[in-house]
């Protein structure tokens, strides 16, 4: 299932998630700083939504409150309560 999800408080500008079965099959990340969020991306495919929330859920970023990991965090969770 596709995904789309615009964050909030960060560079990055737009998320796309390829989902099924729980697992995150793809993520695509608009904008942003291109090498680490092209390392998340490539780190969260094969994970459990449950796991990537586990882990990137509260990493800050600069004193944002929040950050591209955080951002993904709560997409999944949001794409986990509709």
């Amino acid at each position: 299932m596709k995904y789309t999800y615009t964050p909030i408080g960060v560079c990055s500008t737009k998320f796309e998630f390829d989902i099924e079965d729980n697992k995150i099959n793809s993520c695509k990340i608009t904008n942003g700083c291109p090498g680490n969020t092209m390392g998340v991306s490539k780190l969260i495919v094969g994970k459990t939504i449950d796991e990537v929330i586990d882990t990137l859920q509260g990493i800050d970023c600069r004193g944002r409150g929040t950050s591209c990991p955080d951002q993904i965090a709560k997409a999944l969770k949001e794409f986990k309560n509709k």
